[in-house]
């Protein structure tokens, strides 16, 4: 039976996660793979599977998240958008095909939690944001920030109660540094060019019922802090308690203060008038 979703995942230089992704969202007879000219077998891959391959040179993460929504010819009215390192859960699969039949139309779209996965281990209490948007009506969602981009939708967003599995470590530790130094570049930018809130709540970083609303005021109160990265590795090992996460929570808890402590130093660079 046809399932009335389609899938939207984007891609640059996915080989090594695309199969098992694709494999874990065969369900849906409408695949589309947007591609951002990879160099390696990404996209024979997605051809080999059936996947429809679109491809667009990548700007920034928002810009190229929107340009997909908004060309892409999907055949369903919902649209489920995994990253390449994500599989659904079979029972996340199930949950998703009889929700969007009963989805009433002020729903736009559905929030799932995530597992983040380290040595194996699920970062249960390590993992910073374990609520994101996948399951969304297109033509009703936007994304905006050009780095941790974030999915505006315009109606009601609901949350599914079976969890989506991420594999950031997939391709190795090396990987996950060197993406997280690109991001600290950009989320310095962001800063010295003042394009986050300039005005954040704390009742609103606390007790506002969105998430991401939330996580938006956290971190514009997070930025004016100092000693930041010290600051976040407490707060992760234990406040969060990823320290009951064993050796992979204390690596975590490590990797992110290390990012932290990128951002802090790119965004002295930029004040200085460095590169």
């Amino acid at each position: 039976m046809t399932q009335p979703i389609s899938v939207l995942i984007l891609t640059k230089n996915e080989e090594r996660d695309l199969p098992g992704c694709l494999a874990s969202v065969s369900f849906s007879d409408d695949i589309h793979v947007f591609d951002s000219f990879s160099t390696d077998n990404t996209v024979a891959i997605a051809q080999q599977a059936g996947a429809h391959v679109h491809q667009r040179p990548f700007d920034d993460y928002a810009t190229h998240r929107n340009a997909a929504l908004a060309t892409v010819p999907f055949k369903h009215p919902w649209v489920f958008l995994p990253d390449a390192d994500e599989r659904p859960t079979p029972e996340l699969v199930r949950e998703m095909q009889q929700i969007v039949l009963a989805a009433s139309d002020e729903t736009a779209g559905y929030r799932v939690r995530r597992r983040d996965f380290l040595f194996g281990t699920w970062l249960k209490h390590a993992q910073l944001s374990p609520f994101y948007i996948r399951l969304i009506r297109p033509s009703r969602a936007r994304y905006t920030r050009t780095i941790n981009e974030v999915l505006e939708l315009d109606g009601r967003v609901a949350d599914l109660s079976h969890p989506l599995d991420h594999y950031p470590f997939s391709k190795g530790i090396a990987h996950w540094v060197a993406k997280h130094n690109l991001y600290s570049t950009l989320e310095a930018e962001l800063i010295h060019k003042q394009q986050g809130l300039q005005n954040p709540s704390l009742t609103t970083a606390l007790r506002d019922r969105d998430f991401h609303t939330r996580r938006r005021h956290q971190k514009a109160i997070f930025y004016r802090l100092p000693g930041r990265p010290l600051l976040k590795w407490l707060y992760m090992v234990f406040y969060r308690r990823a320290i009951l996460d064993g050796a992979a929570g204390i690596t975590y808890a490590t990797l992110q203060s290390f990012y932290e402590y990128l951002i802090v130093l790119k965004t002295k660079e930029l004040e200085r008038g460095g590169a």
